[in-house]
């Protein structure tokens, strides 16, 4: 289904995205899945797409689309294989948009081109072995010394952490002064002092390579801080606004995959001497699928086109990726009913969606966080 609103150049994003999902990843999603790798060419044709930059500025090297654009592309890498959703949103939203926030003039000549272009590949480290939801609580340190910080501390469930070149980070600069006291740095992974840990081995998502990153002293030129000192918390905090909107739409995405294929397979499969299609409980599964679906598809958009707008959307933003991602998990779970034992087998996709799906509730902040935001946003509004 189709929105009526949609601009001649938001649709023909959409068909060529989804042209480029079903001739390009359809055909190895499910190799890339068992094998828990991701093709570096694959990220190389995406980038001729125009994928990797998407809503970056033309003048650094991006295509300069509106958040709109940018939340169909993701939708439609999502509907194929949400490996490749989750990485090129991890590298257009987390990584480049806190230099697009924060960075100087020089920091943005210098990273957003190979970035955008796709000759880099950008990654965002925030979450810590102690410090997850409560983002405010970590413990990388930097410490200043001549023209140099030295930041020490291990950041985790870095996604494209394996391969990236450049990546963001938060480290305290300052600890007497909590959030404050948290800066934002760019880093490059043949810093002195940089290392890739541990690969994890993950329930879905799995082509998408999710990494531990090390800094043992790591080398960190002066120039290279992000925005003002005691500011990173903030501009990390503010980038993942932006990132719900990924998440909301690749949730979208996911879960069109699984319906499509849920529908599809109730068509062809006979039962009791016809198309389980016929039954109206099949019937009445696919026909939530379809709403819900079609609700979380306005939701994205909404909160899309109010950050394209300059207008606040932060709670918009939190409501979309709450609702799109539980949105979706019962989605595959339906999908995976409807197809009955063959769905519990690698035989189907739907398989994959189910195990893909879940990190739609947790990451870029839980459900239990995203309610939390919204409480936060009408109790404020209400005073």
């Amino acid at each position: 289904m189709e929105l009526l609103d949609t601009t001649d150049e938001q649709q023909m994003i959409r068909d060529t995205a989804r042209k480029f999902a079903e001739s390009e990843l359809k055909p190895i999603a499910a190799e890339m899945d068992e094998k828990g790798e991701y093709p570096v060419e694959m990220f190389k044709k995406m980038a001729e797409m125009g994928f990797m930059g998407l809503t970056v500025p033309v003048e650094y090297g991006g295509a300069g689309v509106d958040t709109v654009c940018y939340s169909i592309v993701i939708e439609e890498l999502s509907r194929v294989d949400a490996s490749s959703g989750l990485s090129v949103a991890a590298h257009n939203s987390l990584s480049m948009m806190p230099i697009l926030l924060a960075g100087s003039e020089r920091q943005k000549k210098k990273y957003l081109p190979p970035l955008a272009t796709g000759e880099a590949i950008g990654s965002f480290c925030l979450t810590e072995p102690h410090a997850g939801s409560d983002a405010s609580a970590i413990r990388t340190r930097a410490e200043l010394k001549g023209d140099k910080y030295y930041l020490t501390g291990t950041k985790i469930y870095v996604t494209n952490g394996g391969f990236a070149r450049f990546l963001v980070a938060t480290a305290v600069t300052n600890p007497e002064e909590g959030p404050s006291g948290i800066s934002a740095f760019i880093l490059e992974n043949d810093f002195p002092g940089f290392q890739v840990g541990t690969i994890e081995n993950k329930l879905g998502c799995r082509a998408s390579c999710t990494a531990e990153i090390v800094l043992d002293g790591c080398e960190v030129p002066k120039e290279n801080l992000l925005g003002e000192g005691g500011s990173g918390f903030k501009t990390f905090m503010k980038t993942l606004e932006g990132g719900r909107i990924s998440i909301g739409a690749m949730a979208v995405g996911i879960a069109q995959g699984a319906m499509e294929e849920a529908a599809q397979y109730a068509k062809d499969r006979h039962q009791f001497g016809k198309p389980i299609a016929h039954f109206q409980a099949v019937q009445h599964m696919l026909a939530n699928m379809a709403t819900e679906i079609h609700a979380s598809r306005l939701m994205v958009y909404h909160a899309s086109r109010l950050k394209d707008a300059g207008q606040p959307f932060a709670q918009e933003a939190s409501m979309a990726k709450l609702f799109a991602s539980e949105m979706a998990t019962r989605v595959c779970d339906k999908a995976l009913q409807i197809h009955g034992g063959y769905g519990y087998t690698k035989e189907y996709p739907v398989e994959r969606f189910y195990r893909d799906v879940k990190i739609c509730e947790i990451g870029e902040g839980t459900s239990e966080i995203q309610r939390m935001i919204i409480a936060r946003h009408l109790l404020s509004n209400a005073e």
